[in-house]
């Protein structure tokens, strides 16, 4: 998710405070036995794909086991500080503050490369809507369709950080954002406009499975929600001595079309993060052997 930060379950925050003074991976547990490796999982579909297809590699490929925790993008950064977690593996930059304190200031941190995929957020319309309307991608134009569009902005989850209230009020327009709840909410909504070809102004971000299913065209905005290389970033002493497991993950890297396949077995055909990967990972072994190389 872009920039996103879902609320981190009471549950997990212990799960996380519990494990921090588990051993790292590469480290030993028993006799011989390699110690989990703790990955962050957020909770939108393409960052469970990530940690999905690396955990499976993890266990199945080079005998690691894997703990995943469910965390919002504040927590994980935290929990990455002091190392009851290990690696995140999709960062939006959605918290530069966070970024400075463990990478920067207490070195606790360490930038473990790109991803592989450019992430972007935007306002989109339904492509038939802007067929029908092309001036309506020019946001100058936007308060011209203001009624059309039940005067809204359509965002998810009301816990995502957005800068969408900032930019209405900047550039002046008739709108309002309002959450449709969640995630899978704002999905359903898009599928139903697209549907019955009803208007629609939405916030959405790139990747996403939907838009294999779904076409949307882009409003034109000037330069609030740039275009971002997502990132990785692994625990530094993880980084330092988690051996081959963090070579893996800083191998790890694929594209948005890989991350969306997975994430649409995952949402769409209802298999479990598991099975998806599963699937994946038999059926790319090139782009596998390619991450094990040097481990």
């Amino acid at each position: 998710m872009p920039i996103r930060q879902p609320l981190l379950a009471g549950a997990c925050a212990l799960c996380l405070a519990a494990v921090s003074a588990c051993s790292l991976a590469g480290g030993v547990l028993g006799e011989g036995e390699p110690a989990p490796v703790l990955i962050a999982v957020p909770d939108w579909p393409g960052g469970q794909a990530n940690a999905a297809v690396a955990a499976y590699v993890l266990e199945e490929k080079l005998g690691i086991p894997v703990e995943r925790f469910e965390a919002d993008q504040e927590a994980a950064w935290d929990a990455l500080g002091d190392g009851s977690v290990q690696a995140i593996l999709e960062d939006w930059g959605a918290l530069p503050e966070k970024a400075e304190l463990y990478v920067e200031r207490k070195e606790h941190v360490v930038d473990a490369g790109a991803l592989g995929i450019t992430g972007h957020v935007g306002w989109y319309v339904p492509r038939s809507f802007a067929e029908e309307y092309p001036e309506a991608l020019d946001w100058h134009r936007l308060n011209d369709f203001a009624d059309q569009l039940g005067g809204q902005l359509l965002q998810g989850d009301p816990q995502f950080a957005t800068r969408d209230e900032a930019i209405i009020e900047d550039l002046g327009l008739d709108l309002r954002p309002r959450a449709a709840g969640s995630e899978d909410a704002l999905v359903e909504e898009i599928h139903r406009a697209d549907a019955y070809g009803l208007p629609l102004l939405t916030y959405f971000w790139e990747p996403h499975w939907l838009s294999s299913q779904v076409e949307l065209a882009e409003v034109e905005l000037p330069g609030y929600y740039p275009r971002i290389e997502l990132r990785k970033y692994l625990n530094a002493e993880f980084a330092a001595d988690g051996g081959e497991a963090a070579a893996f993950l800083r191998n790890f890297s694929w594209t948005e079309q890989d991350q969306n396949a997975v994430a649409s077995l995952i949402v769409h055909e209802g298999l479990t993060p598991a099975a998806a990967a599963e699937r994946w990972v038999t059926e790319h072994p090139d782009t596998v052997a390619s991450w094990l190389r040097g481990t």
